[in-house]
Protein backbone atom coordinates (compact mmCIF):
# COMPACT_ATOMS: atom_id res chain seq x y z
CA UNK A 1 0.00 0.00 0.00
CA UNK A 2 1.22 3.52 -0.95
CA UNK A 3 2.43 5.63 2.41
CA UNK A 4 -0.31 7.73 3.60
CA UNK A 5 0.66 9.56 6.79
CA UNK A 6 0.79 12.65 8.51
CA UNK A 7 3.86 13.99 11.29
CA UNK A 8 3.11 16.13 14.04
CA UNK A 9 5.40 19.00 13.89
CA UNK A 10 3.47 21.08 16.89
CA UNK A 11 -0.11 20.17 18.88
CA UNK A 12 -0.30 23.36 21.81
CA UNK A 13 -2.52 26.51 21.46
CA UNK A 14 -1.96 29.94 22.04
CA UNK A 15 1.77 29.81 22.54
CA UNK A 16 4.58 27.73 22.02
CA UNK A 17 5.06 25.73 25.94
CA UNK A 18 8.67 23.83 26.97
CA UNK A 19 6.05 20.90 26.27
CA UNK A 20 4.42 21.62 23.04
CA UNK A 21 4.83 23.34 19.35
CA UNK A 22 1.92 25.19 18.13
CA UNK A 23 0.16 23.83 15.59
CA UNK A 24 1.64 22.30 12.57
CA UNK A 25 1.75 18.82 10.26
CA UNK A 26 3.08 17.63 7.15
CA UNK A 27 1.21 14.86 5.64
CA UNK A 28 3.01 12.96 3.13
CA UNK A 29 2.06 10.83 0.33
CA UNK A 30 4.25 9.01 -2.39
CA UNK A 31 7.22 11.38 -1.48
CA UNK A 32 4.77 14.54 -1.67
CA UNK A 33 4.55 17.00 1.24
CA UNK A 34 1.73 19.11 2.11
CA UNK A 35 1.99 21.14 5.09
CA UNK A 36 -1.55 22.26 7.13
CA UNK A 37 -0.54 25.79 9.73
CA UNK A 38 2.44 26.97 10.23
CA UNK A 39 2.71 28.42 13.85
CA UNK A 40 6.18 29.66 15.46
CA UNK A 41 8.67 27.28 15.06
CA UNK A 42 7.15 25.26 12.52
CA UNK A 43 10.78 25.47 10.24
CA UNK A 44 12.81 24.47 12.76
CA UNK A 45 10.40 21.10 13.58
CA UNK A 46 10.29 21.01 9.66
CA UNK A 47 14.06 20.17 9.32
CA UNK A 48 14.50 18.11 12.59
CA UNK A 49 12.42 15.84 11.48
CA UNK A 50 14.31 15.25 7.74
CA UNK A 51 12.02 16.93 5.42
CA UNK A 52 12.82 18.42 2.24
CA UNK A 53 11.51 22.19 0.89
CA UNK A 54 11.40 20.21 -2.43
CA UNK A 55 9.02 18.04 -1.63
CA UNK A 56 6.17 20.84 -0.47
CA UNK A 57 4.17 22.36 -2.67
CA UNK A 58 0.97 23.40 -1.36
CA UNK A 59 0.58 25.12 2.58
CA UNK A 60 -2.71 25.14 4.21
CA UNK A 61 -3.39 27.82 6.58
CA UNK A 62 -6.80 27.24 8.91
CA UNK A 63 -7.55 31.34 10.31
CA UNK A 64 -5.32 33.93 11.10
CA UNK A 65 -4.55 33.39 14.62
CA UNK A 66 -0.70 33.48 15.51
CA UNK A 67 -0.83 30.43 16.60
CA UNK A 68 -1.14 28.80 13.40
CA UNK A 69 0.65 31.00 11.21
CA UNK A 70 2.81 33.07 12.93
CA UNK A 71 5.71 30.76 11.37
CA UNK A 72 4.93 31.28 8.29
CA UNK A 73 6.72 34.13 7.15
CA UNK A 74 9.94 33.15 8.36
CA UNK A 75 9.21 30.22 7.03
CA UNK A 76 8.86 31.53 3.28
CA UNK A 77 11.87 33.83 4.05
CA UNK A 78 13.97 30.73 5.02
CA UNK A 79 13.09 29.20 1.63
CA UNK A 80 14.32 32.04 -0.28
CA UNK A 81 17.55 32.28 0.90
CA UNK A 82 17.99 28.12 0.34
CA UNK A 83 17.98 29.19 -3.37
CA UNK A 84 14.08 27.54 -4.26
CA UNK A 85 12.82 28.37 -7.32
CA UNK A 86 9.63 26.48 -7.71
CA UNK A 87 6.40 28.38 -6.90
CA UNK A 88 4.62 27.26 -3.33
CA UNK A 89 1.21 27.73 -3.19
CA UNK A 90 -0.68 28.60 0.18
CA UNK A 91 -4.27 28.43 1.14
CA UNK A 92 -5.37 30.48 3.52
CA UNK A 93 -8.26 32.70 4.57
CA UNK A 94 -9.39 35.64 2.36
CA UNK A 95 -8.91 37.91 5.30
CA UNK A 96 -4.87 36.68 5.87
CA UNK A 97 -4.25 37.59 2.12
CA UNK A 98 -3.68 41.69 2.20
CA UNK A 99 -1.65 40.94 5.73
CA UNK A 100 0.42 38.14 4.17
CA UNK A 101 1.18 40.02 0.95
CA UNK A 102 2.43 43.15 3.19
CA UNK A 103 4.82 40.78 5.09
CA UNK A 104 5.95 39.07 1.88
CA UNK A 105 6.57 42.39 -0.16
CA UNK A 106 8.30 43.71 3.01
CA UNK A 107 10.53 41.02 4.16
CA UNK A 108 11.23 38.81 1.40
CA UNK A 109 10.40 41.19 -2.00
CA UNK A 110 13.21 39.87 -3.80
CA UNK A 111 12.04 35.94 -3.40
CA UNK A 112 13.09 33.79 -6.54
CA UNK A 113 10.25 31.58 -6.41
CA UNK A 114 6.23 32.46 -6.94
CA UNK A 115 4.12 32.79 -3.47
CA UNK A 116 1.02 31.95 -5.23
CA UNK A 117 -2.02 32.98 -2.33
CA UNK A 118 -5.57 30.98 -3.32
CA UNK A 119 -7.81 33.12 -0.65
CA UNK A 120 -10.51 30.86 0.92
CA UNK A 121 -14.15 32.48 1.00
CA UNK A 122 -16.85 30.48 1.73
CA UNK A 123 -19.62 29.56 3.77
CA UNK A 124 -19.78 25.61 2.78
CA UNK A 125 -17.69 23.09 2.09
CA UNK A 126 -15.55 23.58 -1.31
CA UNK A 127 -12.94 21.67 -2.82
CA UNK A 128 -9.73 23.99 -3.51
CA UNK A 129 -7.15 21.57 -4.95
CA UNK A 130 -7.40 18.37 -6.91
CA UNK A 131 -3.62 16.95 -7.72
CA UNK A 132 -2.18 13.46 -8.51
CA UNK A 133 -2.65 12.14 -5.09
CA UNK A 134 -5.73 13.86 -3.23
CA UNK A 135 -9.41 16.10 -3.51
CA UNK A 136 -8.91 18.36 -0.94
CA UNK A 137 -12.28 20.38 0.84
CA UNK A 138 -11.79 23.12 2.64
CA UNK A 139 -14.51 22.80 5.57
CA UNK A 140 -15.55 26.41 6.87
CA UNK A 141 -15.60 25.95 10.98
CA UNK A 142 -17.08 27.42 14.03
CA UNK A 143 -14.77 29.76 15.71
CA UNK A 144 -13.86 33.30 16.32
CA UNK A 145 -13.19 34.41 13.35
CA UNK A 146 -13.42 32.63 9.72
CA UNK A 147 -11.68 29.19 10.38
CA UNK A 148 -11.34 26.19 7.89
CA UNK A 149 -10.86 22.72 8.48
CA UNK A 150 -9.27 20.49 5.41
CA UNK A 151 -10.54 17.12 4.13
CA UNK A 152 -8.09 15.14 2.44
CA UNK A 153 -9.04 12.32 0.21
CA UNK A 154 -6.89 9.87 -1.39
CA UNK A 155 -8.34 9.65 -5.31
CA UNK A 156 -8.98 6.12 -6.59
CA UNK A 157 -6.09 3.93 -8.09
CA UNK A 158 -5.97 1.77 -11.22
CA UNK A 159 -7.58 -1.59 -10.83
CA UNK A 160 -4.95 -4.65 -10.51
CA UNK A 161 -4.91 -6.63 -13.29
CA UNK A 162 -4.55 -10.48 -12.68
CA UNK A 163 -0.96 -12.15 -13.61
CA UNK A 164 -2.09 -15.56 -14.68
CA UNK A 165 -4.45 -13.99 -17.03
CA UNK A 166 -1.66 -11.98 -19.08
CA UNK A 167 -0.25 -15.20 -20.12
CA UNK A 168 -3.65 -17.44 -20.40
CA UNK A 169 -4.69 -14.61 -22.95
CA UNK A 170 -1.54 -14.15 -24.57
CA UNK A 171 -1.89 -10.10 -23.23
CA UNK A 172 0.44 -7.79 -24.76
CA UNK A 173 2.21 -4.92 -22.12
CA UNK A 174 0.94 -2.10 -24.43
CA UNK A 175 -3.15 -3.12 -23.47
CA UNK A 176 -2.12 -3.71 -19.66
CA UNK A 177 -2.74 0.32 -18.93
CA UNK A 178 -5.93 0.13 -20.63
CA UNK A 179 -7.20 -3.13 -18.95
CA UNK A 180 -5.94 -1.53 -15.59
CA UNK A 181 -7.85 1.69 -15.79
CA UNK A 182 -11.04 -0.17 -16.94
CA UNK A 183 -11.10 -1.37 -19.94
CA UNK A 184 -11.69 -5.53 -21.85
CA UNK A 185 -9.21 -6.89 -24.09
CA UNK A 186 -9.98 -8.88 -27.35
CA UNK A 187 -8.10 -11.77 -28.29
CA UNK A 188 -6.30 -12.52 -31.21
CA UNK A 189 -9.48 -14.54 -32.20
CA UNK A 190 -12.20 -11.55 -31.38
CA UNK A 191 -13.37 -13.07 -28.00
CA UNK A 192 -14.06 -10.42 -25.96
CA UNK A 193 -12.55 -10.45 -22.17
CA UNK A 194 -14.48 -8.59 -19.51
CA UNK A 195 -12.51 -6.54 -17.31
CA UNK A 196 -13.91 -7.87 -13.97
CA UNK A 197 -12.57 -11.55 -15.30
CA UNK A 198 -8.63 -9.66 -15.83
CA UNK A 199 -8.85 -7.35 -12.46
CA UNK A 200 -9.44 -7.09 -9.33
CA UNK A 201 -10.82 -4.23 -7.30
CA UNK A 202 -8.44 -0.73 -6.77
CA UNK A 203 -6.81 -0.69 -3.34
CA UNK A 204 -9.59 1.23 -1.00
CA UNK A 205 -9.05 4.90 -0.82
CA UNK A 206 -8.41 7.04 2.69
CA UNK A 207 -9.19 10.40 3.70
CA UNK A 208 -7.62 12.13 6.54
CA UNK A 209 -9.56 15.16 8.02
CA UNK A 210 -8.07 18.47 10.32
CA UNK A 211 -10.38 20.28 12.73
CA UNK A 212 -8.58 22.68 14.23
CA UNK A 213 -10.08 25.09 15.71
CA UNK A 214 -13.87 24.98 16.51
CA UNK A 215 -16.62 23.84 18.42
CA UNK A 216 -18.18 20.40 17.19
CA UNK A 217 -20.24 20.49 14.40
CA UNK A 218 -22.01 17.87 13.90
CA UNK A 219 -23.83 18.44 10.67
CA UNK A 220 -20.37 17.02 9.08
CA UNK A 221 -20.68 13.62 10.37
CA UNK A 222 -22.53 12.53 7.51
CA UNK A 223 -19.67 14.75 5.07
CA UNK A 224 -16.56 13.09 6.80
CA UNK A 225 -18.89 9.60 7.80
CA UNK A 226 -16.01 6.97 7.74
CA UNK A 227 -13.39 9.02 7.62
CA UNK A 228 -10.04 6.67 8.53
CA UNK A 229 -8.19 9.74 10.52
CA UNK A 230 -9.74 12.66 12.24
CA UNK A 231 -7.59 15.30 14.10
CA UNK A 232 -10.35 17.18 15.95
CA UNK A 233 -10.10 20.30 18.39
CA UNK A 234 -9.50 19.43 21.74
CA UNK A 235 -7.94 22.35 23.21
CA UNK A 236 -9.99 21.64 26.95
CA UNK A 237 -10.71 18.52 29.19
CA UNK A 238 -14.58 17.93 29.07
CA UNK A 239 -14.71 19.68 32.54
CA UNK A 240 -14.24 22.94 31.58
CA UNK A 241 -16.87 22.85 28.56
CA UNK A 242 -17.81 26.58 29.55
CA UNK A 243 -14.15 27.64 28.58
CA UNK A 244 -14.95 25.84 25.23
CA UNK A 245 -17.96 27.47 24.65
CA UNK A 246 -16.61 30.97 25.65
CA UNK A 247 -13.74 30.58 23.25
CA UNK A 248 -15.15 28.71 20.40
CA UNK A 249 -12.99 25.75 20.98
CA UNK A 250 -13.95 22.04 21.95
CA UNK A 251 -13.55 19.46 24.68
CA UNK A 252 -11.62 15.59 24.35
CA UNK A 253 -15.30 14.69 25.08
CA UNK A 254 -16.79 16.74 22.45
CA UNK A 255 -14.13 15.18 19.71
CA UNK A 256 -14.99 12.00 21.11
CA UNK A 257 -18.37 12.52 20.51
CA UNK A 258 -18.24 13.52 16.71
CA UNK A 259 -15.98 10.70 15.86
CA UNK A 260 -18.74 8.60 16.87
CA UNK A 261 -21.20 9.95 15.12
CA UNK A 262 -18.83 10.44 11.93
CA UNK A 263 -18.08 6.99 12.77
CA UNK A 264 -13.66 7.72 12.42
CA UNK A 265 -11.23 5.18 12.17
CA UNK A 266 -9.20 7.05 14.56
CA UNK A 267 -9.23 9.89 16.58
CA UNK A 268 -6.45 12.41 17.43
CA UNK A 269 -6.72 14.91 20.18
CA UNK A 270 -4.61 18.13 19.69
CA UNK A 271 -4.74 22.00 20.09
CA UNK A 272 -3.81 21.65 24.46
CA UNK A 273 -4.63 24.45 26.27
CA UNK A 274 -1.48 25.04 27.80
CA UNK A 275 -2.94 25.28 32.00
CA UNK A 276 -3.27 20.93 31.58
CA UNK A 277 0.28 19.97 33.08
CA UNK A 278 -0.63 16.21 31.89
CA UNK A 279 -2.37 15.77 28.52
CA UNK A 280 -3.31 12.31 29.86
CA UNK A 281 -6.16 14.52 31.80
CA UNK A 282 -7.19 15.46 27.89
CA UNK A 283 -7.40 11.60 26.62
CA UNK A 284 -8.82 10.35 29.81
CA UNK A 285 -12.55 11.70 29.07
CA UNK A 286 -12.30 10.82 25.03
CA UNK A 287 -11.25 7.22 25.37
CA UNK A 288 -14.12 5.87 27.40
CA UNK A 289 -16.50 7.34 24.66
CA UNK A 290 -14.41 6.62 21.15
CA UNK A 291 -11.49 3.87 22.59
CA UNK A 292 -9.91 4.15 19.12
CA UNK A 293 -8.42 7.81 20.48
CA UNK A 294 -5.01 8.35 20.80
CA UNK A 295 -3.00 11.95 21.76
CA UNK A 296 -0.66 13.66 19.61
CA UNK A 297 2.82 15.12 20.35
CA UNK A 298 5.57 16.59 18.46
CA UNK A 299 7.61 14.57 15.95
CA UNK A 300 4.85 11.48 15.86
CA UNK A 301 4.10 9.66 12.69
CA UNK A 302 0.38 8.02 12.09
CA UNK A 303 0.20 6.05 9.22
CA UNK A 304 -3.40 6.36 7.92
CA UNK A 305 -4.63 2.91 7.17
CA UNK A 306 -8.19 1.78 5.93
CA UNK A 307 -10.72 0.00 8.09
CA UNK A 308 -9.99 -3.46 6.16
CA UNK A 309 -6.07 -2.83 6.59
CA UNK A 310 -5.09 -5.70 9.08
CA UNK A 311 -2.85 -5.07 12.11
CA UNK A 312 -2.85 -2.60 14.90
CA UNK A 313 -6.00 -0.02 14.31
CA UNK A 314 -3.74 3.01 16.41
CA UNK A 315 0.07 2.97 14.95
CA UNK A 316 2.26 5.77 15.31
CA UNK A 317 5.78 6.04 16.61
CA UNK A 318 8.23 9.04 16.58
CA UNK A 319 10.87 9.88 14.06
Amino acid sequence: MVDFDITILGCGSAKPTLRHYTSSQVVKRSGTLYMIDCGEGAQRQFQRYGFHEGQLENIFISHAHGDHCLGLIGFLSSLSLNGRNRNMNLYLPAELVPILQAQIDFFIPHAAFGILLHPIDSQKPIRILSDEHFDITALPLQHRIPCYGFLFEEKPGNRHIIADCIKQYNIPRSQIKHIQQGGDFTTADGQVIPNACLTTPPTPTRSYAYLSDTRPIMEYAELLHGVDLLYHDSTYAGADQKLAVQYDHSTSLEAAMFAEKCQAGQLLLGHYSSRYHNDLYILEDAIRLFPHTMLTDEGMIVPILDKTAQGPLISSWKR
